[in-house]
């Protein structure tokens, strides 16, 4: 296919038998059912790139949970799934999904001030781990409120004419619903995390199963190498994105144009040092009981001299 070409098939994004199937001899991938991971994807999607490796698709917290069973080779997680069991995965090199400032899909919306949200309710998808928990500690300790959370399906109520106090919204429903009429009040996660520590926010990383490492080392590195590759072809094609998902109905060319060029996809010095500041304060917050280290596979060096040589 060319790299061009308009065609793309939104796959079923939730299939709750796919994580019971047994293991075959292909690596299962793990890929988030949301438009921000296109770059990410859609050369590996589309045959840009060959591979052999299975497809999972699913919500960041099912996908979570597909991993922390190790029912998956590699996948992209949430990256509190990272911090509560680091030592059943490495991180994949060079590969996140984030922001520098407003990251327009991950949404505190509010029909009152946010002050005044303070002993209020706030509903929470379920699909969430670390925008949930980014969530808390924000409102806690940078804004200065305690609210009360309870999880809930947002567009759910919404279809009813049930309108909430205040809701978190994240992925495609976020970019959805971030302009609805009855929420006047809103706050970006990523730009609040910038203006509060003045470093990038990390919202997931994709991670390499430790006992695949050990089973199917040469495997897994091959696979992380194809990523990279499939990364790194669509992290410049900022129009074609955007034009692909205005074809599929996701608001207009200008908006989703500006929502992808707000997204990080990199995990370089900068955006590891967000991650660790974050990392800090699960643990300040009692959200996990040690701060996790960092270690990949392959290595960083390696990935980029195989890309330098071409090799796969």
């Amino acid at each position: 296919m060319h790299p061009e070409s308009d065609a793309w098939t939104t796959p079923s994004w939730n299939s709750p038998d796919r994580g019971n199937e047994p293991h075959g001899s292909l690596l299962r991938l793990g890929r988030i059912g949301y438009i921000n991971v296109l770059p990410v994807y859609y050369a590996l999607e589309q045959g840009l790139i060959a591979h052999d490796m299975e497809m999972v698709y699913g919500t960041p917290a099912e996908l979570n949970e597909l991993a922390c069973r190790g029912e998956l080779d590699i996948a992209s997680t949430s990256s509190i799934e990272y911090a509560r069991n680091w030592r059943s995965y490495y991180l994949v090199p060079h590969l996140a999904i984030g922001s520098r400032g407003p990251v327009q899909s991950v949404l505190l919306l509010s029909r009152k001030p946010l002050d005044q949200l303070d002993g209020g309710t706030i509903l929470v998808s379920a699909q969430t781990h670390t925008s949930a928990t980014l969530l808390r500690i924000l409102l806690r300790r940078h804004v200065g409120i305690r609210p009360r959370y309870e999880n809930g399906d947002i567009s759910s109520l919404l279809r009813k004419g049930e309108t909430p106090e205040a809701f978190l919204a994240i992925g495609d429903e976020a970019l959805l619903l971030r302009d609805h009429q009855e929420y006047s009040y809103s706050l970006d996660l990523g730009q609040a995390w910038l203006e509060w520590t003045g470093l990038p926010f990390i919202f997931g990383v994709w991670v390499a199963d430790a006992a695949s490492v050990r089973n199917r080392a040469a495997a897994v590195r091959q696979a992380c190498h194809k990523l990279y590759r499939s990364k790194e072809w669509g992290r410049t094609r900022t129009k074609f994105f955007a034009d692909l998902a205005a074809d599929r109905g996701m608001l207009d060319r200008r908006r989703l144009a500006s929502y992808f060029r707000g997204l990080v996809y990199e995990l370089e010095e900068w955006e590891l040092r967000g991650l660790d500041r974050f990392f800090e304060l699960l643990c300040e917050e009692g959200e996990i009981t040690e701060k996790p280290g960092i270690r990949f596979f392959p290595s960083p060096e390696e990935i980029r001299r195989n890309e330098k040589n071409g090799h796969t």
